[in-house]
């Protein structure tokens, strides 16, 4: 009966709706199923972790490291999932590496593989139930197009906000580690204690590197990852430092004081900017958030009104381009207010 149904359905569309009937369901159906399976799998292992980290309690294990079994876990993991056949085709595309150095400075335990699965599994649940709510093919698509972008909208801002984070305590880590080379450590060692000291973003990044060197790694590699995962200038003149001194010598720990001055004095300017231009970005997001505010008002004060937006075929097209234009007003928005610094 089913069947038939949607087969006269089908008869009555357009090519691209006959898509959006049939292959988007199918494929975001297998592609939720693969989710579950991981979630599911994650779900098993979580008695496990938690009997070992009981036992390591037992042990009395020091924070860092639980630190650096944190990081050991995390880099396994994310092997384990692009071993999977669907792991290593999506690792193929070209947006994967990008959305996993996005996954790295968010400092989330994902795979690009898993996250992009995961998302093609929350479409195919968005995309299901506008349809099964009777909306037009075109928002049952826009539906899926906001569960597949949302959550990485989501992992944007935490990225932003870690990479921001990490920014502001770079000061500190070149006067720690200033400090530690005058007191005689290495430079391995002056990475460890600032993985001991400094809390996340920092003290997980350089925790992560003197794990590295102590799995193998050269240390010069480790700095070099670590600048590719955090993707600041910064980072990366810190880096280029250390390598021009392992290669020449001379005194590490005055280039580091002098790179610390110069980023504490590019945090004031770019506190600076940003308090002048908070005007702008306010009325921005004001303009943003007023039509969404508008809209839901309608609703409550008068559902007749609005209800031509959700039920007419033209009102939902207005509604989706509606949201096209917010999204490019944003995106503007973000580009007048984004000041280099």
């Amino acid at each position: 009966m089913v069947i038939a149904h949607y087969g006269l359905l089908a008869m009555e569309l357009g090519l691209v709706e006959q898509i959006g009937l049939y292959v988007l369901p199918l494929f975001g159906s297998i592609m939720l199923a693969y989710a579950i399976f991981n979630l599911v799998s994650d779900l098993r292992k979580v008695e496990t972790k938690k009997v070992g980290q009981r036992l390591r309690e037992k042990d009395g294990p020091d924070s860092e490291s639980a630190r650096e079994r944190m990081v050991k876990e995390s880099i396994l993991r994310r092997q384990n999932e692009a071993k999977s056949a669907i792991g290593i085709a999506i690792s193929k595309l070209s947006f994967a590496p990008t959305l996993q150095r996005m996954l790295d400075q968010a400092n989330l335990p994902w795979s690009a593989p898993t996250v992009i699965v995961n998302l093609i599994g929350i479409a195919a649940v968005f995309y299901i139930g506008s349809y099964l709510l009777k909306f037009s093919m075109w928002v049952c698509i826009s539906a899926a197009g906001a569960g597949f972008f949302l959550p990485l909208l989501a992992i944007m801002i935490k990225q932003k906000m870690r990479i921001g984070k990490f920014m502001n305590q770079l000061p500190d880590v070149f006067e720690l580690m200033s400090q530690a080379l005058r007191a005689g450590h290495s430079l391995a060692n002056s990475i460890l204690i600032v993985g001991q000291q400094l809390p996340d973003p920092v003290g997980t990044e350089f925790s992560r590197v003197f794990h590295e060197q102590n799995l193998g790694i050269k240390i010069e590699d480790a700095l070099k990852d670590m600048a590719k995962r955090i993707g600041l200038m910064d980072v990366r003149f810190f880096v280029t430092a250390v390598l021009i001194q392992r290669q020449t010598g001379g005194d590490l720990a005055e280039v580091l004081d002098n790179i610390s001055g110069v980023i504490r004095d590019r945090i004031k300017l770019f506190g600076s900017v940003k308090a002048l231009t908070a005007e702008g970005r306010l009325s921005g997001y004001v303009l943003l958030a007023l039509p969404v505010v508008v809209f839901l008002v309608e609703l409550i004060i008068n559902p007749n009104y609005a209800d031509v937006m959700i039920n007419e075929e033209m009102g939902q097209y207005a509604l989706i381009g509606a949201g096209i234009s917010q999204l490019l007003g944003l995106a503007m928005i973000q580009k007048i207010v984004n000041i280099k610094v």
